[in-house]
């Protein structure tokens, strides 16, 4: 009998996602006694300055890192829970867990706590309740939890406000979208504001109120990678790699799965693409979007990875995990230059 394939022995293994989390925890902790000076970015920083003040407020220095850990362990949990729920892998697997595990665990910057890292939370949440609007009758209270947590997750980073334009679109091509549920997902949206409002107005602090759509407004420099810093690019690179080869299976073997399934892979194929749109329209935001375009990615990664078997799949495996650790050396590598 023929021993199984390293890429079918890693995605059906029981032991793998204990061992990934072993190994990334091992990482997380190597790396802040390596750095343990690593700071989030000035420029993310200063355009996230309601953020900044309810990071250093709530979480401090020293507890950074683990807050942000938790915050990823949460998520990759409801990416098990997600693929439970609506079978978009065929089987329970939990290796778009393990994937996105490794991806944050290779770039040591997105180890601190973001922005972007408690908006993920909120944006995969909220996609649990759009999957769950798909084709129904009476969809306006899940339309109305799926973008109150847009609307919550956009406090803190106002450009998730963005993705309801998505979100209003993929709601029409899941049948879910009517003049009732479309009042419903705006008024989702409104509600994070009406209390934030009740807060600013009774305690006289309106500018507080003010600051996400201020921030909303603030557009950088469109197509200036050049601002992107090497972590950045090479993250985004090897990401492009794998969306490009996972969406041309998704789209080649779709036949195979059945039609919601096809409906919520395309979607996660569409948010992927509009990610990678959004972080090059506006590098600026590219360290708040990562973990997002991590979490569609993943997905889609867990998807090819578990459903092919063939020898060039395998290839592509061994591939792609030397391309990850070699992306790790080289971001220890940069960090290393600097200090």
């Amino acid at each position: 009998m023929r021993s199984k394939k390293l890429q079918n022995q890693v995605t059906t293994g029981r032991l793998t996602l204990p061992v990934v989390i072993l190994i990334c925890t091992l990482c997380w902790v190597s790396t802040y006694f390596l750095f343990p000076d690593l700071i989030t970015s000035a420029t993310q920083e200063s355009l996230s300055s309601f953020w900044q003040s309810a990071r250093d407020l709530l979480f401090p220095g020293w507890a950074e890192r683990i807050v942000s850990f938790l915050v990823y362990a949460v998520i990759g949990y409801f990416l098990i829970e997600l693929n439970n729920q609506f079978g978009i892998i065929r089987m329970r697997a939990s290796m778009q867990t393990a994937i996105y595990f490794l991806l944050v665990t290779a770039c040591p910057e997105m180890h601190l706590l973001y922005a972007g890292d408690i908006a993920a939370l909120a944006f995969l949440i909220s996609i649990y309740f759009l999957f769950r609007s798909y084709q129904q009758s009476h969809s306006s209270g899940h339309l109305f939890y799926s973008f109150f947590f847009i609307g919550a997750g956009s406090i803190l980073f106002p450009q998730l406000t963005i993705l309801s334009v998505l979100w209003l679109l993929e709601s029409y091509r899941f049948q879910s979208l009517t003049p009732r549920s479309f009042c419903g997902a705006l008024l989702g949206w409104m509600l994070p504001y009406w209390m934030l409002f009740g807060h600013a107005f009774f305690y006289n602090e309106m500018e507080l109120f003010y600051r996400p759509f201020n921030q909303l407004l603030t557009f950088g420099e469109v197509f200036n990678l050049q601002i992107l810093q090497p972590w950045e690019l090479a993250i985004l690179g090897y990401l492009l790699v794998m969306f490009i080869v996972s969406a041309v299976h998704c789209v080649a073997a779709g036949f195979e799965d059945k039609i919601r399934t096809r409906a919520y892979l395309q979607f996660l194929i569409d948010l992927t693409f509009f990610l990678f749109l959004l972080i090059a329209l506006q590098p600026i935001y590219c360290s708040a979007l990562l973990p997002l375009l991590i979490i569609s990615s993943s997905i889609l990664i867990g998807h090819f990875f578990v459903l092919t078997n063939s020898k060039s799949s395998n290839v592509f495996f061994i591939i792609s995990l030397v391309g990850l650790i070699l992306l790790f050396a080289f971001n220890i590598w940069t960090l290393l230059q600097i200090q």
